[in-house]
């Protein structure tokens, strides 16, 4: 965030020239989700040695699918008007995505930090396009969150410090994606067995009633990334984790870092069952080449005897 500055905020230092932005949101929920769908996830956290993988990640990887969308549409535009200077953009660059999209019209900042849309909630995807075109702006919707908190009531590690502010390192979809060293030993335990990503604060949120599926098949969640088992997916080696992980966002986290967040998964489930089984395949891994695995298996162990 540092090296891009006030780039973030000023659209055209970013890309010379821009003098609009047009906005989009693209609905994540895979094509066969059921209408109490929000249950079916709460009730994941009821099965430790389950792994929990974040609902927009069990499909194809958004980075590529909206991408190509976005340009889909700016060469439909192009066929209009003719040629004109664009970039798009999807959570790929210093782009203020959901301040774009609130001053737009898409939907308003939810106390959580997402876009909230009163017939959409939540559950979507954010894109933009940088065009040098003086297009007439749209108009910002009214924020609808009332008195509701439901979404920092409810956040596992306390990261929403107070409405539309969010700490960051405490956030479980920061330390299990973004953060690259040991997870906090104090957060571990709060992690459960969510894997990659935390949905805690959208299952929450009333809006979220709305939430609309996906219209393509690239958001259908694949083979192991719903309802597979912590150990399961701890056995992967890194071959099978490329193989299985190719063209998803899971991907870019790495092996090492996906045996870390399946170890505190782990530790936690074997704390809470006492499973062996959850302890031998612990202990496979207990001599792995990586200092970080290691020494998050260690843990994960140490959590029998608690």
């Amino acid at each position: 965030m540092a090296a891009h500055g006030l780039k973030r905020a000023r659209p055209a230092e970013l890309v010379p020239g821009t003098l609009s932005v047009i906005t989009a949101r693209m609905d994540y929920l895979p094509r066969d989700t059921p209408p109490d769908w929000v249950d079916h996830e709460w009730a994941r956290q009821q099965r430790p040695g389950e792994a929990i993988v974040s609902v927009y990640a069990r499909g194809r990887d958004y980075h590529k699918v909206l991408r190509a969308r976005l340009q889909q549409l700016s060469d439909r535009i192009a066929e209009t008007i003719g040629p004109f200077g664009h970039r798009v953009f999807t959570d790929s660059a210093p782009v203020l995505e959901v301040e774009l999209a609130s001053r737009s019209g898409i939907g308003w900042r939810g106390k959580h930090t997402l876009t909230l849309h009163r017939e959409a909630g939540s559950m979507f995807f954010l894109g933009e396009i940088y065009v040098d075109l003086e297009l007439p702006p749209s108009e910002p919707v009214s924020d609808h969150c009332g008195t509701c908190s439901a979404c920092i009531d409810v956040c596992p590690t306390q990261a929403i410090v107070g409405p539309q502010r969010v700490d960051a390192r405490r956030c479980i979809s920061y330390l299990t994606i973004e953060h690259a060293g040991p997870i906090p030993e104090a957060l571990r335990a709060p992690l459960g067995n969510r894997i990659y990503g935390c949905d805690d604060c959208q299952l929450a949120c009333p809006w979220n009633k709305y939430a609309q599926r996906a219209t393509l098949p690239d958001f259908d969640g694949r083979e192991g990334f719903a309802g597979a088992t912590l150990i399961e997916l701890f056995a992967w080696s890194e071959d099978e984790f490329l193989r299985r992980t190719e063209g998803s966002a899971i991907r870019r986290i790495g092996h090492e870092r996906w045996l870390r967040n399946l170890a505190v998964g782990l530790g936690n489930a074997l704390r809470a069952t006492g499973d062996p089984a959850i302890a031998q395949a612990l202990g496979a891994r207990s001599g792995h080449p990586s200092a970080l695995v290691r020494e998050h298996v260690a843990w994960a162990l140490a959590q029998q005897a608690r």
